[in-house]
């Protein structure tokens, strides 16, 4: 039996919202409605997604991986709607940015403003996604213009870089290591630090070190996003070896970045799908990226 849209909506408005009766009240049906969609859906697939505990209704093993993939669909169906209106409206120009996230401050949105400004009927659509999943995301979403760090698995997209950072120490003004032009990395093991992500290329550019001197890092904080330890440095519980971008996105006014030694690079890319031919706007875009973060990167 086929899938239908009207069960794929009752199970994903359950999921949402917990229960049956709160996804009858976000689809405006009764909970005997629901009831009976859900039941449809369970036909339909073959397997349970469902199963009772006392009085409330849970997800089984199946129906976890099942809603992953719901999500997936129903947000394309949701996008699709959206693009259609705006297409209804007369807006034509729209572009969908899919970014590595805790850089959008500091990458997009005053480029993004800018050439909204220029074209006052263009629409946009920005989507975060975890670093450490770029090689699933780029495969799976519809997107018009990616921008994520470098090296990132071959894909059907093509990768344009267009930038590159020196990864910096983030700490606060009153940090010992404030005083100084540049941290090195025995200065840096002296100290308690914050740490990030040992998959990120910051954690792998540190045991590279650690490995090489023959040294331990003392960390005080495990933070798993940068966004998170350079808030922790900014209240002084630690330095941490950040990305600029990330570091000027994090929201902390007064955090300090100084140069870090032996140098490690950030390289960011563009990634544009290879299923779809590039549009003025998409291009206008990413060349105002290019120019604005090249400006930023000049400043550091």
């Amino acid at each position: 039996m086929a899938l239908t849209q009207r069960t794929l909506e009752a199970f994903r408005a359950f999921v949402e919202t917990g229960s049956v009766n709160g996804a009858a009240d976000r689809l405006l049906r009764t909970p005997a409605q629901v009831s009976r969609l859900l039941s449809a859906l369970e036909d339909e697939l073959g397997f349970s997604v469902l199963t009772r505990h006392g009085r409330r209704l849970r997800l089984t093993r199946e129906g976890k991986d099942f809603y992953a993939e719901t999500e997936r669909v129903m947000q394309a169906f949701d996008d699709a709607e959206r693009r259609a209106d705006q297409i209804r409206r007369g807006r034509k120009e729209h572009l969908r940015i899919l970014v590595a996230p805790f850089i959008s401050h500091a990458v997009i949105n005053q480029s993004l403003a800018q050439v909204m400004e220029r074209h006052p009927q263009m629409t946009a659509q920005i989507d975060a996604r975890v670093r450490l999943d770029i090689d699933l995301w780029v495969g799976q979403e519809t997107f018009d213009l990616g921008i994520a760090p470098l090296p990132i698995k071959a894909g059907a997209f093509e990768v344009e870089p267009f930038l590159e950072l020196p990864m910096m120490v983030a700490m606060h003004p009153d940090h010992p290591l404030a005083a100084q032009k540049t941290v090195t990395f025995q200065d840096f093991i002296a100290r308690p630090i914050v740490s990030t992500h040992a998959r990120s290329l910051l954690g792998q550019h540190l045991e590279s070190l650690c490995k090489q001197y023959g040294e331990r890092l003392d960390v005080r904080i495990e933070a798993r996003n940068g966004v998170i330890a350079c808030q922790m440095a900014g209240l002084n519980l630690g330095c941490c070896l950040a990305d600029p971008f990330v570091a000027l996105s994090s929201g902390v006014e007064s955090l300090v970045l100084r140069p870090f030694e032996p140098r490690g690079i950030l390289s960011y890319g563009f990634l544009y799908p290879s299923w779809s031919s590039r549009t003025k706007i998409v291009t206008e875009v990413a060349d105002e990226i290019r120019a604005s973060t090249a400006r930023l990167a000049a400043t550091l």
